[in-house]
């Protein structure tokens, strides 16, 4: 028998009287004199059982919600190198968070409904993919952020909205409590979208482009019956882009035009021309540890291409990942606003895409060999220096470092950790050849860029550059 059949059937015989009361007078009224004894009248609770829908199909669409949320963390992470304007490449690192983690909460929420996890984790769908992949063949960042907020985004948190309406207030008020949850990060996230978008057509980016495709994805949506599956079907607009050509990420990690930018060395000083500070100075070593946080601009490029490189090998290390890349991004915003802080514009220090250039093109199997490099390399070096930096600017009495480098010392300690999870999903090697592999690698890559010269290299040992060294000219 359907589930809505016996509801309909239990709705019937509650109505029909079937189910007697089975009140004593006496009782009854016992109990009313206790009620106008009792001496407190609390809040009156205002929800009424009854809602939509069973376990079962709530179920079916808190899956739809859980994929949706999971392959928006993704679709983000893939576009992180091929975004230039740089407060858009760090709001996409703090909303890839954003998603996964409401990804994260619908699943848990799923294994209290008689799911278990690996069938979570498993659950697909092809519509869903096919809104995805043509969102994700957006011509430039505007049309990226057209798709994922104003179209997707939208289209969830009005979704959310109604579930909680419909569903039952005290039977699933856990689910109603996490989209409640999820809603308060849609609510800015959504808002800087339209901001963004708005200056984005104020600078020029032709509205109506943007406003054909907002109708061509909402068109798409509707064909798939909505977030939910279960609205009315419009026809599929045609022709789609990603039938004609699949989507693939982005290889190049781009700037805006603000920037200055280097590629052909790891060091600053050589970078700059000539040292701004005294080597070895504080001075020096201060301002080459904010720029190193400004540019970590790389490292939101970095862990949002492996979100997209292993998608749906592992939750838990997309997971780990996307939570990495928001790190990353405020990381960011620390450097920046410090750099401010200390007088400068951040815009007149040039920025470093060494790393950013090497790990970029590293896709596939490769992919493992650049989050060894950020992770074994770059969060290592910094853990090596770091602790010797905030002692030296408490020293110093310099407030200001001594603050970032505290929270950034505790960051990088937990993506250390978290690393080693992402790495094990990433790729069977031992530790000692997924080393030499990627040194062998970056050493590549770096002789191709000029960081390195044929010469040095030839007189280093096996021809490679070692951990130290890596560690030198790139860190993270």
């Amino acid at each position: 028998m359907a589930v809505s059949t016996k509801q309909g059937l239990l709705e019937s015989a509650y109505r029909s009287g079937e189910f007697p009361v089975q009140s004593r007078p006496e009782e009854r009224q016992a109990a009313e004199a206790r009620q106008k004894a009792y001496p407190y009248r609390f809040p009156r609770d205002r929800r009424q059982l009854g809602g939509k829908f069973s376990v079962q199909q709530n179920a079916e669409i808190l899956s739809r919600f859980f994929y949706f949320e999971r392959r928006l963390a993704q679709a983000l992470g893939s576009w992180t190198l091929s975004i230039p304007d740089f407060e858009v490449k760090l709001e996409t690192g703090r909303h890839i968070f954003y998603h996964a983690d409401a990804a994260h909460q619908l699943r848990e929420r799923l294994t209290e409904q008689e799911m278990t996890l690996p069938k979570v984790d498993a659950y697909r769908n092809e519509e869903i993919d096919r809104f995805i992949e043509e969102m994700l063949s957006a011509a430039d960042a505007p049309e990226l952020l057209v798709g994922v907020h104003q179209v997707a985004g939208r289209a969830l948190d009005l979704a959310y909205a109604h579930h909680c309406d419909l569903t039952d207030p005290i039977t699933d008020a856990p689910t109603i409590r996490i989209l409640r949850r999820i809603r308060m990060d849609y609510e800015p996230m959504l808002e800087w979208a339209e901001q963004a978008i708005e200056a984005y057509i104020e600078g020029g980016v032709d509205e109506s482009r943007l406003s054909v495709w907002r109708w061509h994805l909402q068109r798409l949506l509707a064909s798939i019956g909505g977030v939910t599956g279960t609205e009315e079907r419009a026809e599929q607009p045609s022709p789609l882009r990603s039938a004609a050509r699949p989507y693939e990420r982005g290889t190049v990690p781009l700037r805006d035009s603000r920037f200055t930018t280097f590629r052909h060395t790891g060091d600053y000083d050589a970078a700059d021309g000539e040292p701004r500070f005294e080597r070895g100075s504080y001075e020096s070593f201060r301002l080459h540890f904010i720029r190193t946080q400004r540019d970590e601009v790389d490292a939101i490029e970095a862990f949002g291409t492996f979100l997209w490189d292993i998608r749906f090998k592992d939750f838990d290390a997309e997971y780990a990942l996307a939570r990495i890349t928001w790190d990353e991004a405020r990381h960011t915003e620390i450097g920046h606003r410090t750099m401010q802080a200390m007088g400068y514009n951040p815009f007149e220090l040039p920025n470093r895409l060494t790393s950013s250039t090497c790990r970029g093109e590293m896709t596939g199997d490769n992919a493992a060999f650049a989050m060894a490099e950020i992770n074994l390399f770059g969060e290592v070096s910094i853990l090596k220096t770091i602790n010797g930096l905030h002692d030296s600017a408490k020293l110093a009495n310099d407030i200001l470092l001594a603050h970032d480098s505290d929270y950034i010392r505790a960051d990088e300690r937990t993506h250390v950790r978290k690393g080693r999870h992402i790495l094990s999903v990433m790729t069977d090697l031992g530790s000692r050849d997924l080393e030499r592999r990627t040194r062998e690698l970056f050493t590549e890559c770096l002789v191709s860029l000029g960081a390195v010269s044929a010469e040095t290299l030839s007189l280093m040992q096996d021809g490679i550059l070692s951990r130290e060294e890596i560690e030198q000219l790139v860190g993270e």
